[in-house]
């Protein structure tokens, strides 16, 4: 079974995841001057947009692969945008990132309709610049054919290993992965770290005509705002961060994997426990799984699946397997949503029926429902290469593969469920087998104090940005705001009005709220009666609001 199938079959059960017009370089003093001056040698592009999506306008540009060589090797970079729809009182352009890292900027400007406030769209043409790697730009890719892509794909086939045997695949997949994006993915996977593609955007506003920047960046897209602050701390007008990653942290150490440092796991675990206790509180009329204690018997499912694996018809003459590793990461993906609590209560329920003997339609259902997102060995499919390739470039990481078995057991005790789940994903980054370095990649500091003030974001119960990163980045900045907001999932923006009308407000305005104000107007768990069987948990309209964020975990076949 190809690497996409087990993140597909995880995604199921948990329901989620230019013109010609060139302005001036803004001026740059200070730290930032050195940046400036890398990226201001890069004559402005002239951006022939074509129509492309029926409402967008599509291009691409060639920049220097290596900012220090103006005129040497380039790389292609895709970049859409969705014009205003005031044009009368249009403010500029506002460039986003999903996240991942590996996540398509210019499908997510194309996207915004469906996810961004209309009085954003109104002021402002969306842009989307697809980093490095990754999307419609040049991609990333490490193996000469899908069919030695596949042999080192298919060692790495679980959302996350579990048994010695499984480690033991894991590990030497992972060795395979970085010597491979160290040699054949050359030179790109060099020179396509964060800091890159922090210059690629610097040069994009200049391109698109703008005097300074406008940003709105989700998940791993924080850490690219935070570059850009550094790096440019004078060149745009207004900067949010949404799903805070603690810069510092991510650039990390020699000692510690990546989760060690972000405490993803902890933020999710915290998440799951007050998801399971809400439900014990509001009894069975509000929580699919409200008999008996939730904690405890959310730890014998999970418990049982480790030795016993659910096993049933597919309903097309196949079989599907849930496996303990599955089940965890199903949760994980169901805590992404702005309804955690009725995402992961039915999940769970519905695994907890069929080990007693109930019908597994429910998850046969779930399964189905992803099978037309499917990935296929044709063409190439470079997702995991290209977040690797950031991950792995961005920061420092232990030495040897084999050192992730006992760090993500120990990350496992400290934050149940999860420390395995999200402490894997790094592995391919150990230092002696990804030898490939972006030398111009950025360390920091990320302590500058910029022009205008930037606003950061973070949401209490978020399961892959630990709340604490978006406090402990608010503590780094020397001229920024913190906005924190109650909702559930990852990412704040359009989980209430609250949070929503102050990022929309500080875009539009240059103003940012009062430092630390908290938003508390989110809908939260087990207010309302359990809909019948036939209803949707998820509203429409909430769906239709909820940013399309990228991430770098295996998404899983019963999170449709």
């Amino acid at each position: 079974m190809p690497l996409q199938t087990h993140r597909l079959l995880t995604a199921a059960l948990a329901g989620v995841v230019l013109t010609g017009v060139a302005a001036a370089p803004a001026v740059a003093g200070g730290r930032g001057s050195q940046e400036s001056r890398l990226v201001d040698a890069v004559p402005t592009p002239k951006l022939d947009w074509y129509k492309c999506y029926r409402i967008a306008e599509c291009t691409t540009v060639r920049l220097p692969l290596d900012y220090n060589q103006p005129k040497g090797a380039t790389t292609e970079i895709a970049v859409l945008r969705v014009k205003a729809k005031n044009k009368a009182q249009r403010l500029g352009s506002l460039f986003v990132n999903p996240g991942g890292p590996g996540g398509s900027a210019t499908s997510f400007a194309l996207d915004a309709q469906y996810w961004m406030s209309d009085a954003l769209l109104q002021r402002f043409d969306v842009v989307g610049v697809d980093p490095r790697g990754i999307g419609a730009s040049q991609n990333v890719r490490c193996f000469p054919s899908v069919r030695a892509q596949a042999a080192v794909l298919d060692l790495m086939d679980v959302p996350f290993p579990y048994t010695r045997a499984e480690e033991r695949n894991y590990i030497e997949g992972s060795k395979r992965l970085g010597r491979a994006c160290s040699t054949t993915g050359r030179p790109l996977t060099g020179a396509a770290s964060t800091a890159e593609v922090a210059r690629d955007m610097e040069v994009m506003r200049r391109a698109v005509g703008d005097r300074k920047l406008n940003y709105l960046g989700f998940s791993y897209g924080s850490a690219l705002g935070q570059y850009y602050a550094n790096m440019f701390p004078d060149r745009f007008r207004a900067l949010v961060v949404d799903g805070v990653l603690n810069p510092v942290a991510w650039v990390g150490n020699t000692r510690q994997i990546l989760d060690q440092r972000l405490r993803s796991s902890d933020g999710a675990y915290r998440a799951l426990i007050e998801v399971l206790k809400r439900c014990d509180k509001a009894g069975e009329k509000y929580c699919a799984f409200a008999e008996g204690d939730p904690v405890k018997h959310f730890a014998q499912v999970a418990n049982r699946l480790k030795t016993d694996p659910l096993d049933f018809p597919d309903g097309a003459g196949g079989t599907i397997r849930v496996t303990y590793a599955i089940f965890v990461s199903a949760v994980l993906g169901s805590l992404y949503s702005f309804d955690a609590g009725a995402a992961v209560t039915q999940l769970v329920a519905e695994v907890a029926a069929v080990q007693e003997g109930g019908s597994p339609a429910s998850l046969v259902k779930r399964v189905n429902a992803t099978k037309a997102a499917r990935a296929y060995d044709f063409p190439y499919e470079n997702g995991f290469e290209a977040s690797s390739t950031v991950i792995c470039t961005d920061g420092r990481h232990p030495a040897r593969a084999e050192s992730w078995p006992a760090a993500t057991a120990r990350r496992d005790r400290e934050a149940p469920y999860f420390g395995r789940n999200w402490g894997w994903i790094d592995s391919q980054c150990a230092d002696r087998t990804w030898t490939v370095r972006d030398e111009d990649a950025y360390t920091g500091p990320f302590t500058r104090r910029t022009a205008n003030p930037f606003l950061i974001v973070g949401s209490f119960w978020d399961p892959a940005t630990n709340y604490q990163g978006a406090v402990s980045s608010r503590r780094l900045a020397p001229n920024a705001s913190l906005l924190s907001s109650n909702n559930w999932g990852h990412t704040a923006y359009g989980s209430g009005v609250c949070a929503t009308k102050a990022i929309d407000n500080y875009l539009l305005t240059g103003k940012v709220p009062p430092d630390r104000k908290t938003c508390t107007d989110a809908p939260q768990p087990f207010t309302e009666p359990l809909p019948a069987p036939t209803a949707t948990t998820l509203s429409a309209a909430t769906a239709k609001k909820r940013p399309p964020i990228a991430t770098v975990l295996p998404p899983s076949i019963l999170v449709p």
